[in-house]
């Protein structure tokens, strides 16, 4: 986002499924923009949200991205970061987890152990069914299917000891009866959290299986307002909640969602599996709110091409992220980054 100050702000689209759309709605709302006072953060986000009364990821992505860039915008314009403009940090650096990917229990494995070497003290992205391409079929027994899950989730523990915690990942692929089944078998095994365990349609059913485990649910990075959240939250389906600060409305929403979470007791772990822009927005968010658990930390941040997207990458030392103090979200593009 141009203003006639010449400063620039920087957002993200977290709708990475359906970007053309969400750049579509992007220009959509360039109408209205385009000659209001960068500022009143809070008006452009009801008016947006509200103008036409449609929802959806797109939407969303578009708003957040444009909300992320009007507090960039506002923290160069106060020479602050903009945690400094939500009500200041309250850490100095934001524990990580790393992304370990492989289409083979072994690879799984040995990108625990390489996680662990590189100074990471939690993996996740690390699921039980190994990463298959989605157009393979997949067919095991139950009995086949929960043991072979369990017993991997024990090899990933045998393999880094407890000084590296497991966020396991199951990417909505259970039912209520099958997520039940393996949390209640990988319970042994400490993971730090549970995630997506079941498709995110109904808060209901996730409720009865949170009811019925002894692990913590995070969930919500498919989720887009606080009024999800506050459903989800009511039920006591979640232990961390995931809200994506490209999808969930940005800044403003993101933070106000960590607000429900804490009133619940509930941490907050965002969602990112995007480029070093969304990178630098969470921190933002991890700066500033008290229930901050845990950041995801993408696989190749700090290699190119990623890293060649912003003139320079967030420092990472020892498995946190540095908070930085450049003002605003404490990122610049390169000059090529669209090339």
């Amino acid at each position: 986002v141009y203003t006639d100050a010449g400063i620039v702000g920087l957002g993200e689209s977290g709708a990475w499924g359906y970007l053309e759309p969400s750049a579509s709605a992007v220009e959509k709302f360039k109408a209205y923009l385009i000659g209001k006072d960068p500022l009143l953060i809070e008006h452009h986000w009801q008016y947006l949200y509200r103008w036409t009364h449609f929802r959806g990821a797109a939407i969303m992505g578009a708003i957040s991205a444009i909300d992320i860039a009007l507090w960039d915008i506002a923290g160069k314009h106060f020479g602050v970061p903009v945690y400094q403009l939500l009500g200041g940090k309250v850490r100095d650096k934001a524990r990580v987890y790393y992304h370990v990917f492989g289409d083979t229990r072994e690879k799984l494995i040995q990108g625990c152990v390489k996680a662990k070497e590189m100074g990471f003290t939690a993996v996740g992205h690390l699921t039980p069914f190994l990463d298959q391409d989605r157009s393979l079929p997949f067919f095991k027994t139950h009995a086949e299917k929960m043991q072979d899950a369990i017993e991997t989730v024990r090899l990933y523990r045998e393999a880094v000891g407890d000084e590296v915690d497991l966020c396991i990942e199951i990417h909505r692929r259970l039912t209520p009866h099958e997520a039940i089944v393996l949390a209640r078998g990988i319970e042994e095994y400490h993971p730090f959290f549970y995630e997506d365990p079941i498709l995110p349609d109904s808060f209901d059913a996730m409720a009865l299986v949170a009811q019925n485990i002894h692990i913590p649910i995070a969930t919500g990075e498919r989720l887009h307002t606080i009024y999800e959240f506050e459903a989800l939250l009511r039920r006591g389906a979640v232990q961390y909640v995931r809200p994506d600060v490209c999808l969930a409305g940005g800044l403003t929403h993101s933070k106000k969602i960590a607000a429900l979470a804490e009133a619940h007791h509930v941490g907050v772990v965002p969602h990112n599996p995007l480029s070093p822009v969304s990178t630098a927005a969470c921190l933002q968010l991890a700066a500033c709110v008290p229930n901050f658990a845990l950041q995801e930390y993408p696989k190749g941040e700090l290699e190119p091409p990623k890293s060649e997207i912003v003139k320079r990458s967030l420092e990472v030392e020892d498995g946190f992220l540095i908070i930085p103090d450049a003002p605003g979200i404490g990122i610049e593009l390169a000059e090529d980054a669209a090339e």
